[in-house]
């Protein structure tokens, strides 16, 4: 069984794109070739308009890699992390501690520039792996599971970074487990499922296909909610919600509030809901759409 199979995605400069599947859907394999780490068997692939495989080095000097470990010295500090880095990359001392401090500022790491990286938040720390990315300002920059671990006010931090470089033009391809993570970053998500494109569009274009909102109706017990399934006609349950979908979610949410009044229910919760990028992924890689 091949790996990846008739993929096709173009990612416009300057604009984040998603790449979401479950393990073993063929992300890693894309991205291994998009940066010239696997060859592939067939088809062909150009990042930053050079081929992965008869120009290889014209890629890697153009994209950047931040992958899912930390990539740093923990026991040197941000600056030192980034001036051999930069060294290594073949930029002159000078240039690369001008370089390595114009991203410390850049990334707001400035003030613990010179604490070893050891004593850093993982925020911090998340966003020095994106300041060495970036070191010979790529192009292309490939962001693998950029906030695993990390508490939400870290996550949004890390958000902001992604959605800045791609601001100031760099193109950026996400992979993610992080549904709200590719909803709240990417412009458009290509979604796979063995080895192929099982769905793309934007966010909203892959929402809007799975239909209008749903009600959710939260009841006390299963009784009641086989009483109001019955009630409602083409409801959804589980064992203490009532799922109805909607075509006029002001107009319908008032009407069920009604009914259930008049049937002498007092839901727990009542819950007009709009789909989710979740509701997507699950439904497509699932094998329902």
């Amino acid at each position: 069984m091949a790996a990846l199979a008739g993929l096709d995605l173009a990612v416009p400069k300057g604009t984040v794109h998603g790449l979401l599947g479950h393990n073993g859907a063929g992300k890693s394999t894309t991205v291994s070739i998009l940066t010239t780490l696997l060859s592939p068997t067939s088809g062909s692939a150009r990042v930053a308009g050079h081929d992965v495989v008869a120009a290889g080095d014209a890629v890697r000097r153009r994209i950047g890699v931040v992958a899912q470990h930390t990539s740093v010295d923990e026991l040197m500090s941000g600056l030192a992390n980034l001036v051999l880095l930069g060294r290594l990359r073949g930029l002159t001392r000078g240039a690369a501690i001008g370089r390595a401090r114009e991203l410390l500022d850049q990334f707001d790491l400035s003030d613990a520039a010179d604490r070893r990286v050891d004593t850093w938040s993982g925020g911090m720390r998340r966003r020095l792996d994106l300041a060495a990315s970036l070191l010979t300002r790529p192009e292309v920059l490939f962001v693998d599971e950029p906030t695993t671990g990390l508490d939400p006010a870290a996550r949004r931090q890390v958000w902001h970074a992604i959605a800045g470089l791609a601001a100031e033009g760099t193109t950026v391809l996400l992979t993610t487990q992080y549904l709200e993570e590719a909803d709240s970053l990417a412009e458009r998500i290509t979604i796979l499922r063995d080895g192929v494109v099982a769905s793309t569009g934007s966010p909203a274009e892959l929402k809007s296909r799975l239909g209008g909102h749903t009600v959710e109706i939260t009841l006390d017990d299963a009784a009641t909610v086989d009483r109001v399934a019955g009630l409602l006609g083409g409801a959804a349950t589980s064992s203490t919600v009532v799922t109805v979908a909607v075509e006029h979610p002001a107009r319908d949410l008032v009407r069920i509030g009604s009914s259930l009044a008049g049937a002498g229910v007092e839901p727990v919760g009542l819950t007009l809901r709009e789909p989710t990028l979740d509701d997507v992924f699950l439904q497509i890689t699932e094998g329902a759409a």
